[in-house]
């Protein structure tokens, strides 16, 4: 047997890291039937059936010790989440979900403001202080200029890292930027719909230096949270944690409609962003109504 990683998966396929080289290998047929998809991170087995053409089949999957949804990959450290600060204008819907699903994985997270040099009014600047104030770090950069891209290269250095956000933000672009060996496919904003063209089809993991991976992942447009359990929802807005322990209902409290709830009062006092406040809101609708539908 042959230890390595999963670094892509295609049609079926699994390209798999080993000291040995590069296998390309199938899943058993007992991951099928038991409901298990090998994922782009996985630690995994190979059982070599041609060391000549580098073929094999994956024999094990090792336990993970984070696994994301969307983008479907396991076992990373850092999770970037980038979006531009103009073409596309940034969704803070879309930011606040996969802000979500991270926290669930318990990943560092680093927003990535991109194209800094296309917005002449400075706007990103009021959305770098909305997520500082709940204590993520922020990252402002442009490709075009350089500005930002040594800070960001510092904070990724030596960790396992996700790169994701929507189409056209310039994730591809930003790798490329990082390391111009990797000459990664970008593509332009689409004029008609006003949002990016998917260039990155698969989530594949890309080596920046001995110590350093990242993973290149394609851009969505939606993203659910419906698997979340409806109280489990206010773990994952951190800016909460030092005010629920003043809440009436101390352990029951969703910071909604409850009466001497020290969340809501914070956001009343301004020291909860009300824009973050209506997002936690409004998912915690979305949870309700995809746990009545499936009733």
């Amino acid at each position: 047997m042959l230890r390595g990683r999963i670094i892509k998966g295609v049609g079926g396929f699994y390209y798999i890291d080993t000291e040995n080289g590069l296998y390309e290998c199938k899943a058993r047929g007992i991951f099928r039937k038991e409901k298990i998809t090998p994922l782009v991170g996985d630690t995994v087995e190979i059982q070599v059936i041609d060391e000549e053409t580098k073929k094999g089949v994956i024999e094990r999957i090792f336990d993970r010790k984070s696994e994301l949804i969307r983008p479907s990959i396991s076992n990373v450290d850092t999770a970037v989440i980038i979006f531009a600060a103009k073409d596309p204008d940034p969704s803070f819907s879309l930011l606040d979900r996969f802000i979500v699903l991270a926290e669930k994985e318990n990943l560092e997270i680093i927003i990535c403001i991109n194209k800094i040099d296309s917005d002449d009014t400075g706007a990103f600047l009021q959305v770098k202080k909305t997520y500082e104030s709940c204590g993520y770090p922020i990252i402002a950069i442009s490709t075009f200029t350089g500005e930002g891209l040594g800070e960001l290269r510092e904070a990724i250095e030596g960790k396992t890292v996700v790169f994701s956000g929507p189409s056209g933000v310039g994730k591809s672009s930003i790798l490329n930027a990082l390391d111009s060996n990797l000459q990664l496919k970008t593509g332009d904003i689409s004029k008609k719909l006003g949002r990016g063209k998917h260039t990155t089809r698969h989530a594949e993991l890309l080596r920046l230096d001995e110590n350093t991976t990242v993973a290149d992942t394609p851009g969505f447009s939606s993203l659910t949270v419906n698997h979340i359990a409806e109280k489990e929802l206010k773990d994952y807005f951190v800016e909460f944690t030092k005010y629920e322990e003043d809440c009436r209902f101390f352990t029951d409290c969703i910071h909604e409609s409850e009466p001497g709830c020290a969340v809501k009062k914070a956001v009343e006092n301004g020291e909860i962003s009300l824009r973050r406040y209506d997002s936690y809101i409004q998912l915690i609708n979305e949870i309700r109504d995809s746990t009545r539908r499936y009733k």
